[in-house]
Parts: C-alpha cells; sequence; structure tokens
C-alpha cells in the first residue's frame, strides 16, 4: 500500500504541472490586467512600465511561468499584486481554515442525511417515500446554490431572524463555539444540497443492486432481521460507488465554496479566489490554483485507499 501511494503521488507530478501551465497561460490570455485596475487611466506610461517591471509582468510569457514555478517549488508564491507587499502564502493560511470547517461540516452534513435516505429508497422502491426521495433528489442538483443561499438568507436570515446573513462569527464578540455553528449552518446546508442530492441517488442505485444478490436472500433467508441484512451484509458491498462519490466531493467543494462563500461573505479561500479572478491577482490566483489541484489529487488518493479498506478483494 505504501508503495502504491509513493506511485500515485509520484504520477500526480506531471498532472500538477500541466494544470499549472494552463492555468498560467488561460491568466495571461485575459484582457487587461493588474495594471489596468490599480492604476489611474491618467497614469504617466513610464509610471506603469515601472510596475511592470518590478513585479516581471513584461517579461515574456515562459519567463514569467519559470520563475513563479521556481519560487513555488520553494515553497513561496510571491506576493500579492493588489494588497502591496502581503505574501500570497500568508492570505492563503489565514482563510484557509475557514474553508476547511465549511467543507468539513458540508461533507459530514451531506453523508449524514443523504446515505440513510438513499437505504431508506432503495429499501422500499416505488413507493411514496421512494418517489419523494427522488424528486427531491432531482431538485436539490437543478437548483443553483447562489440562488438556495440568497432564498435562505432573506427567508432565514431577514425575515425570520434566526440566522446570521454572513461571515464566520458576531463582530467584537468573544469566541464561541455557538456562535461560530449558528454562522456555519446556512452556507454549510448550501454547499451540501448538490452532492446531498446526488450522493442520495447513488446510495439508492447501489443498494438496490446490492440487495438484489444472492448472498441478501439467503442470509434474510436464515432468519437474520432486514436491518442486520442490509447494514451489516449490504452496505459494505454498496459503499464503493459511494466512496468514488466522496473523491469526487474534495475538490468540488473549493469550486461551490467560491459561490457560496461569496453569497454568505464566508472569508475562506473561494472567496479570496473571486476577488482575486475580478483584481486580475495572478499570484493569488496561481496559488488557489495550484491547492485545487492538490485536494484532486488528495480526493482521488483517499478513494482508492478506502475501496481497499472496504472491499477486500482490491488489492494494490
Amino acid at each position: 500500500m505504501i508503495s502504491y501511494i509513493i506511485r500515485r503521488i509520484l504520477t500526480a507530478i506531471p498532472l500538477m504541472l500541466g494544470i499549472t501551465i494552463l492555468s498560467f497561460a488561460i491568466i495571461k490570455a485575459a484582457p487587461g490586467g493588474p495594471t489596468s485596475l490599480l492604476m489611474d487611466p491618467n497614469t504617466k506610461p513610464e509610471d506603469r512600465v515601472k510596475f511592470e517591471e518590478k513585479y516581471g509582468l513584461n517579461d515574456p510569457i515562459y519567463i514569467q511561468y519559470g520563475k513563479w514555478l521556481g519560487n513555488m517549488v520553494k515553497g513561496d508564491f510571491g506576493t500579492s499584486l493588489i494588497r502591496r507587499g502581503v505574501p500570497v502564502s500568508e492570505m492563503i493560511l489565514n482563510r484557509l481554515p475557514n474553508t476547511l470547517l465549511l467543507m468539513v461540516a458540508s461533507t459530514i452534513l451531506a453523508f449524514l442525511i443523504a446515505v440513510p435516505l438513499g437505504i431508506f429508497s432503495a429499501m422500499r422502491p416505488y413507493t411514496k417515500l421512494d418517489y419523494t426521495v427522488t424528486v427531491t433528489s432531482f431538485l436539490g442538483v437543478a437548483t443553483p446554490n447562489f440562488w438556495l443561499g440568497i432564498m435562505l438568507i432573506i427567508l432565514f436570515g431577514v425575515q425570520l431572524g434566526w440566522f446570521p446573513t454572513g461571515g464566520v462569527a458576531t463582530l467584537n464578540a468573544p469566541f464561541s463555539i455557538w456562535d461560530r455553528l449558528h454562522h456555519l449552518i446556512m452556507p454549510a446546508f448550501v454547499l451540501a444540497v448538490a452532492d446531498m442530492a446526488a450522493l442520495t441517488r447513488y446510495t439508492r442505485s447501489s443498494m438496490m443492486e446490492v440487495l438484489q444478490q444472492d448472498y441478501i436472500r439467503t442470509a434474510k433467508s436464515k432468519g437474520f432481521k432486514e436491518r442486520t441484512v442490509v447494514l451489516k451484509h449490504g452496505l459494505r458491498n454498496g459503499l464503493i460507488p459511494i466512496i468514488t462519490m466522496f473523491g469526487l466531493m474534495l475538490p468540488n467543494f473549493i469550486a461551490g465554496a467560491a459561490i457560496t462563500e461569496t453569497v454568505f461573505s464566508w472569508p475562506g479561500i473561494g472567496r479570496l479566489f473571486i476577488e482575486s479572478a475580478f483584481t486580475r491577482d495572478y499570484p493569488v490566483i496561481m496559488a488557489v490554483t495550484v491547492l485545487t489541484a492538490v485536494f484532486v489529487v488528495i480526493g482521488n488518493l483517499l478513494a482508492d485507499i478506502l475501496y481497499a479498506i472496504f472491499d477486500p478483494r482490491i488489492e494494490y
């Protein structure tokens, strides 16, 4: 297993290198740039040139990429072009805990709700419960998370006043776990809805296939309770597609968090990426891109490891 993990990490290096090359080229090909947003239109051309020379923006693109890659390998993502002199790594580390908190809460919420619903739906196929779960899942997949977030803010934040409308904690208030959870509930739910709906469908489909196998009928004929048969014999074999879904959820949370964090003013990586994209802050954009690629590699690696844990037939 250890040698397999090492091989996977080594094979991920060219993948991440390709992602950085494409991302860097796309960012540079976008119209405008930091100078057009930072400087007054009446700025003298020589001042604009000095700014570009200071940050190497007038170098050929391959030289800019080479410098960035060399610094990135050393763990230096450079400094922000918008927030002069602020290291990008410091900006990432300041916001990463908030995004991780949101991701963990969303993942736990999605699995706690989706897996039981999928199992119950598979145990009672084509009943009112099954149809209700199916329709609700389709609605969850089809509902845009920014629209759902705005609706929840209007209903539960503005009209009912049950939850705060944004932020990670109450301003100027002492640290409180309940206060953090109070701010976390709505954005975590919005971020989890789409994955929750898809996970419910995957669980239902997988469990329905497993429950029709011969060994399940044999276990039922021996007099085992239905709950024991489903949870002990069926669920473990039905977890493979669910594990695959889990591996895909980790990087998707970064993309989903970009919208959710913006709607709820959540100071995380996703919101930082949106802000940096609007201001053409190239070093920050590239740092978040690399971080997302790392999450893709980690998600797929965790899925492969969990395959071997839950299915003894799989060996590496």
